[in-house]
């Protein structure tokens, strides 16, 4: 019986809490969708006036970015894709784990998918803080009189400046500097729904625009040129992937509430009034025997007089959109390690109340040394500009081909209802995407080199793990056979309690079996135990741990976490200091994990090359000590050679 699940992970906001969450929504989710406006009509428009300017072709121009904001943001994003949720989680790793939930056996295919979204995920999270802050800061050269004292270089320096101060800060946690992100979006929207509302009375006409037929015009009357315009314009809905990433943190309904109420309404009064602003500079211009050239549209239409008040708010909305892509980057990294697709690395929880606020120290500074590149090597937010679409449109058809799969496969729709729901979405992203393509020269290749790395990072680590389990599941024995063998000849034995950690719940650790050879002891009570990641986000406590008793020696333990959780061994076992548990004694508890040495051989699994990127990977991960929160005194490793 095919069904669309209701909604999950969601609970009804009461009034007062709906406000407030909403309020927050705002400050987060729409951060980036809402600063394209500084730069996302400009750069379409110069493609188009470039040889000079009709006022139809600015209509055309309009007409596609208003429509690209219904279907693209409002029809699929919000109104469709946001029910797709997995426990309430959105994102296209948590997409990924509901369509492998539907395929089970087959889920290689989503897994894939995922991997691929991920890693445009971090082209984007490179390009939007470095493309929205040096928009922003570029807003300094409207200013009355100021266009000669800010020089394109110290545009640059100030642009670099802040982009520093905003990657150094993340250690510290944006708990509370995140309650104003709220406030300050909210007059954001205002602000820029009020200027386009002031000057859509310039050239009323503009209004036309919402005639769909004037974008397709457009396109079919500017043919090669009409695609680069396409790519420019889909800058107008980067930042759509947000809406659901964030499903988890707001729920479905203060984001609805949120794009209907105050971001669609003042996005569209924005866009309508630079439109207007601009056909009556166009005028102006014809009349004068002139042209209206490459202007900051955006910035322009503030009076002087309140100009340099829109520049600073501009800033302080730009670092906000370019805060959640970086808290975004985080989490989808944590989501990432628990999936297993990257190696584990270091992650501080950096509030107390707030278990999604996390701080990766190596993601963070890789973010800022690859902003910082991107800013000194395109100089100008137009150059730049050319860079965004792919990262964004690629993530979007990644997005689309999941969806698909959770439709016909999680939903249990036959083809019949799947395909006609998916296929407009999934030909509008492919012409998006093949509109941005034509840009690659341009910069375009920066998001596809950066997700072709992180690709490649991806499957190196997959590969290479799959040979480490593969080695050791050879070596293993059954734990039950061990324990009847070692039932019938005991060894020497020790009092405490020993735990092992293991990928396999079922066999014999390597790390058991290297002391039993080498220090010829058991201790007086094993547990084995493996940590699993649930195809949804969080566990439930009565969920965490699942215990079965081999024998009077030995227990199997599996401790099960969602992927946006971070294991913490010691307390699920009752380990922890102060746990009103007390299963186990912690002074008398010894942590053995197996750590294997690499060994590169060319005619065993992968290439040697491949061998030392997949060694790098290891030996950069985080000590998994630190990882599942194990106290350092209690740790021994043990292991050994295998080949890759």
């Amino acid at each position: 019986m095919s069904s669309v699940p209701e909604a999950t992970g969601h609970p009804a906001h009461p009034h007062p809490a709906l406000v407030a969450t909403t309020v927050g929504a705002i400050g987060v989710v729409f951060g980036d969708i809402g600063t394209s406006p500084i730069y996302a009509f400009r750069t379409a428009l110069a493609l188009t006036t470039a040889d000079g300017a009709e006022a139809n072709e600015v209509i055309g121009v309009l007409s596609l970015a208003l429509w690209s904001l219904i279907f693209v943001v409002t029809i699929k994003y919000v109104v469709f894709l946001m029910r797709a949720d997995n426990h309430g989680e959105g994102g296209v790793l948590a997409l990924t784990a509901l369509a492998r939930r539907g395929l089970g056996k087959r889920s290689l295919i989503a897994l894939v998918l995922g991997a691929s979204g991920a890693a445009l995920f971090y082209g984007d999270a490179i390009i939007t803080p470095a493309l929205s802050v040096l928009s922003a800061v570029e807003g300094l050269k409207t200013l009355p009189g100021a266009g000669n004292m800010f020089s394109d270089d110290l545009i640059l320096l100030l642009t670099i400046a802040i982009l520093i101060g905003l990657f150094a800060i993340q250690s510290r946690g944006t708990a509370q500097v995140s309650k104003l992100f709220g406030p300050v979006c909210i007059l954001w929207f205002v602000c820029i729904g009020g200027l386009g509302l002031w000057h859509i009375t310039d050239e009323i006409s503009i209004l036309r625009a919402f005639l769909p037929h004037y974008g397709a015009i457009f396109l079919f009357t500017h043919g090669v040129t009409g695609l680069f315009v396409l790519g420019a314009v889909f800058l107008t809905v980067t930042g759509a992937e947000a809406l659901t990433a964030d499903m988890g943190h707001f729920g479905r309904r203060p984001i609805r509430i949120g794009w209907f109420a105050l971001v669609l309404p003042c996005l569209f009064l924005n866009y309508l009034g630079q439109g207007a602003f601009v056909l009556s500079a166009l005028e102006a211009a014809h009349a004068a025997g002139g042209d209206i050239g490459d202007r900051d549209w955006f910035f322009l239409m503030a009076p002087e007089p309140v100009r340099p008040v829109l520049v600073i708010l501009a800033m302080l909305a730009t670092i906000i959109a370019s805060q959640a892509v970086i808290t975004g980057a985080f989490s989808l990294t944590q989501q990432a390690i628990q999936l297993g697709l990257l190696p584990r690395l270091r992650i501080r929880q950096t509030s107390a109340s707030q278990a999604g606020q996390i701080y990766l120290p190596s993601i963070n500074w890789m973010l800022l040394a690859g902003v910082l590149i991107l800013v000194v090597q395109f100089r100008t937010s137009s150059s730049m500009a050319a860079a965004y679409g792919i990262a964004v449109t690629g993530t979007m058809v990644v997005t689309t081909c999941l969806a698909y799969i959770v439709v016909r496969h999680t939903w249990g729709w036959s083809r019949l209802r799947a395909i006609p729901l998916i296929a407009p979405f999934l030909v509008l992203d492919v012409i998006f995407f093949g509109a941005n393509i034509l840009r690659v020269i341009e910069g375009g290749w920066v998001p596809l080199l950066v997700a072709a790395v992180i690709g490649f990072m991806i499957y190196t680590w997959v590969r290479g793990r799959g040979i480490v389990r593969a080695f050791e599941k050879r070596q293993s024995i059954p734990l039950a056979d061990l324990a009847a063998a070692l039932a019938k000849r005991p060894p020497e034995r020790v009092e405490g309690t020993a735990v092992f950690l293991t990928a396999n719940a079922e066999g014999a650790p390597g790390a058991l079996l290297h002391n039993l050879k080498h220090n010829k002891v058991l201790h007086e009570r094993n547990l084995i135990v493996s940590i699993r990641t649930a195809d949804r986000p969080f566990v439930d406590a009565d969920e965490r741990v699942r215990a079965k008793p081999i024998d009077d020696n030995f227990s199997s333990v599996v401790l099960t976490y969602g992927f946006m959780e971070s294991p913490d061994v010691p307390h699920d076992l009752g380990l922890a200091r102060g746990d009103e548990r007390k299963l186990l004694n912690p002074a008398k508890t010894s942590y053995f994990i197996g750590r294997n040495t690499i060994k590169p051989v060319a005619d065993v699994g992968m290439p040697i090359w491949q061998d030392r990127i997949f060694m790098f990977l290891q030996r950069n991960a985080s000590d998994p000590t630190d990882f599942f929160h194990i106290p350092p005194g209690k740790v021994l490793e043990l292991g050994e050679q295998v080949t890759v």
